[in-house]
């Protein structure tokens, strides 16, 4: 159901902790004592960030790592026919991205950022999709999950045009979105690519909700990876440890998107997590862990507290991508 345009016509190659320090830019999110978070599941304790200096700058690029922790796109919700609709507004183009001091990648991207915005909606929503590719190349969006074959996300959408994706939010979990045109490797590679959260019907309990989607760059076209990042920027959680609470549920949203890369893990220091695997089960994990293997584009929820304070890391157990940059730290801030 194309439609005409109507919208917008292994190396080591840095040591750990080594690169600029990164933070938020231009409507930076900024807290100087704690807040509350009220998410789908309720009101919940989440810790603040410090505020913010010029150290702190994501080198010039448009949207932090920090404020993708949180940062759920919900959609515009209206009501049709009884049922609830979420439409959003996806668009494909190409932008400059500063990983370091010393690298700048071109991104292939939705909406001017890598990863592209987390869209959530609950099951038995109607989602809707408005995609415009301004992007130079012909691409797609493939979302993962229950839809149509007409919806699937194989065929080009051309550079200029603009393609509506319809489909019912059938399956509870996580799933994720991303360009299915090939090389798709590349595609996905450069940027294109989204978590996608479908709540269950009944809500999980509360937690302090966090995404963290593992990714790689080939900055060099060599077809390996020479720089690794949790949401966008190698180091940046090095160098911003995340802020949670005391004793808080912390429900982590893990995505692995690293191409070229036959598997990645994630570790957690000092601590255990349960898995819940995809996100299926709408009651918590199904076993405990400290390490969890992923390959390209598995996804899990991940949940855990911390009873003690201070920063504990998180990484792959791969070495040489937590060195070239997919590592960092939890700040668990002493309960009041």
């Amino acid at each position: 159901m194309s439609q005409p345009s109507v919208f917008w016509n292994r190396r080591k190659i840095i040591q750990a902790g080594i690169g600029a320090s990164l933070g938020v830019v231009g409507g930076a999110i900024a807290w100087s004592q704690r807040q509350s978070l009220t998410s789908s599941q309720g009101a919940v304790k989440v810790p603040a960030m410090a505020p913010m200096n010029h150290g702190d700058m994501s080198h010039g690029n448009s949207i932090s790592p920090m404020a993708m922790l949180r940062d759920f796109d919900r959609g515009t919700v209206t009501q049709e026919n009884g049922r609830t609709v979420r439409e959003f507004k996806l668009v494909a183009q190409s932008g400059e991205l500063q990983l370091d001091k010393a690298n700048k990648f071109i991104t292939w991207n939705l909406n001017g950022r890598v990863p592209a915005p987390t869209l959530r909606a609950n099951e038995g929503d109607r989602i809707r999709v408005v995609f415009q590719n301004k992007g130079g190349h012909a691409h797609s969006l493939h979302f993962h999950g229950d839809h149509p074959a007409n919806m699937d996300g194989i065929k080009p959408v051309r550079n200029g045009q603009v393609f509506i994706y319809e489909f019912d939010a059938k399956t509870f979990g996580v799933h994720l979105y991303h360009c299915h045109v090939e090389p798709v490797t590349r595609h996905i590679g450069k940027g294109l690519y989204g978590m996608f959260i479908v709540d269950p019907p009944t809500p999980r309990p509360p937690a302090d909700e966090l995404v963290l989607i593992m990714a790689g760059y080939d900055v060099n076209a060599d077809r390996k990876n020479e720089l690794y990042a949790f949401n966008g920027i190698p180091h940046y959680y090095m160098h911003n440890p995340i802020a949670i609470q005391q004793d808080q549920l912390i429900r982590l949203y893990v995505l692995n998107m690293i191409e070229f890369d036959i598997a990645a893990t994630f570790h957690l220091h000092a601590n255990l997590f349960t898995v819940n695997q995809t996100g299926r089960s709408s009651t918590g994990g199904s076993y405990e862990t400290d390490v969890i293997t992923m390959g390209t584009a598995e996804r899990h929820i991940l949940e855990f507290k911390y009873h003690e304070t201070g920063k504990f890391m998180f990484h792959p157990h791969q070495d040489f991508m937590a060195e070239a940059g997919c590592m960092g730290y939890f700040d668990v801030i002493p309960n009041a």
